[in-house]
This record gives structure tokens, sequence and C-alpha cells, in this order.
């Protein structure tokens, strides 16, 4: 099954278990962030992608400049583990990730949660990669993703029991948007992936093409 059919059947699935009353209030949510143009506006294959060094789940620092030393970097931006979606992006990468390193390139993922829940999506997800804790969205609004919950979501995520303020130690109820890049060793992006619609992700795959092509550049 491809990647896209697993999210939609997922989707589907998720769709029937809950009260049908939530789902117009969130697909509102997601069109009208894509009708910002906010996507179109964020960094891209081309551009030169901002240095950032970030806590993983174990209080380490990590440097994306420490990492594009040892060869291209794979970033990905997920809202966060509470996010079933963010989850089933985590654990494709970690599928691919030998092939991935196999052309010398490194991973981490980054949301805006606190270290606490980066180790449990860590655990929880059997990752072999680091996910970075980007509390306050500086990194993610550095790359042009973050943005704000409208509050009539903030609303619905409240009757929900999902308090976003507490999961990322941050009053302000703001997100990334789903992102894959690929950013080569000169730091300039090789390759973008930007959606604002958090339920749909590309194959790894895609990205396999550029990274081969990085590898016979180094």
């Amino acid at each position: 099954m491809a990647r896209q059919d697993r999210l939609d059947a997922f989707k589907a699935g998720f769709k029937a278990g809950k009260p049908p009353e939530i789902h117009p209030i969130m697909e509102r949510a997601t069109a009208e962030l894509a009708a910002s143009g906010q996507a179109g506006r964020a960094i891209k294959a081309g551009d030169r992608a901002p240095q950032f060094t970030l806590k993983d789940q174990n209080a380490n620092d990590v440097s994306s400049a420490d990492l594009l030393a040892q060869g291209p970097l794979v970033v990905t931006f997920y809202r966060g583990g509470w996010c079933p979606y963010g989850n089933l992006e985590l654990r494709a990468i970690n599928e691919v990730l030998r092939e991935i390193r196999a052309h010398g390139a490194n991973v981490v993922a980054i949301s805006p949660q606190t270290l606490v829940n980066s180790r449990k999506s860590v655990r929880e997800n059997r990752l072999s990669f680091p996910v970075l804790s980007d509390v306050g969205g500086e990194t993610s609004a550095a790359f042009g993703l973050r943005f704000r919950l409208p509050e009539y979501l903030i609303d619905l995520y409240g009757l929900l029991e999902n308090d976003l303020a507490a999961f990322n130690d941050d009053p302000s109820w703001a997100l990334p948007m789903p992102a894959r890049y690929v950013i080569g060793r000169d730091g300039v992006v090789l390759y973008s992936e930007v959606n604002p619609d958090y339920t749909r992700r590309p194959d790894p795959s895609d990205m396999f093409p550029v990274l081969e092509k990085a590898a016979a550049k180094a």
C-alpha cells in the first residue's frame, strides 16, 4: 500500500471513531491555513536553511552545522507526539533510515513539544534518530512554518482535553506546518515539502534521488 493510501485509510478510521461534529471544525482550520498562502512562503528548495541548535530527547545539544559537517541532513517538522499523523511520519522515516544513512545523511525530527514528550515519541515509535524540542517555536518560525491555531480550534482542543499549552510548555498555541527537508552540506535546501494539511505526507522514497545526487557531490 502506498504511503498516502495508508494515511487515507488511517484518516477514515480516525474519523469513524470520533464525534462527527468535530471534523468540519478541523477541516475548516486546515482550509484556512492553506488559503493563507503561508506554505508557499516557507523555506523551499534553493533557499539557505536557517541554522539551529536544539535539545534532543536526552537534553543534548544538537547543531545543524555539526550535522552538516558530516553530510546532508534530513529534517522533518511535525506537530508533536499527540498527533497520530505525526507519529506515522516518524515511523515512515525510521523504516527507511538505513537507506538514508547509506547516502551519508543524518536525520532529525523537530517539534515544539517538551523534552519529556520527545523522549516519549522516541520510545513509543522506536526511533533510531533524535527528536529535537523547539520549545517556543523559534526554529519552525525561521523556516516559515509556525502558525497560531485559530480560537475556535483552540476551543475544540480544550473540549477534547488536548492541552497543547501544557504539552509544549508554551501558552502561544502555535504549531509548525508539517514539512520535510533535505539540506546539502553547504546549507542550501535541496528538497522541500510543506503541506498545511497534516493528514498528507509524501513517501520518504521521494527524497532518495536528491540524496543520491548529494552523495555523489560529497
